[in-house]
């Protein structure tokens, strides 16, 4: 049975993270899977869907960390709201990594400890 949740979030994911279909049949040729972009067009629609394998590897490219609740297989709501395209994970990451320079980011944004 297909899940329609699959096709929906792989494009808003890769559209939010300003990836192209060339970028994603690229990136999984070099996981060692080679697919055309017409097979990712049709995850993106609904018509087919990836096998797991390559849906971990698109999770992983991605960013994806909510593996189960971003495809609606949790009983938590999905909220596109709450998802981060790959720069905003990086800011984050990079602000995390970076304890020195936090007070000056937060004194920046004028945010309060």
């Amino acid at each position: 049975m297909k899940n329609p949740v699959i096709a929906k979030m792989l494009k808003y994911y890769r559209k939010s993270n300003n990836l192209s279909v060339d970028d994603v049949a690229a990136y999984l040729d070099e996981c060692g899977i080679s697919v055309a972009n017409k097979t990712i067009y049709g995850w993106e629609s609904g018509q087919t869907q990836p096998d797991a394998d390559i849906l971990l590897y698109l999770c992983k490219f991605y960013r994806i960390t909510d593996v189960l609740g971003t495809f609606g297989y949790s009983k938590k709501k999905i909220n596109e709201t709450s998802t981060y395209s790959l720069k905003e994970r990086d800011l984050v990451d990079a602000y995390r990594k970076n304890k020195a320079l936090q007070p000056a980011i937060d004194k920046l944004l004028d945010l309060k400890s």
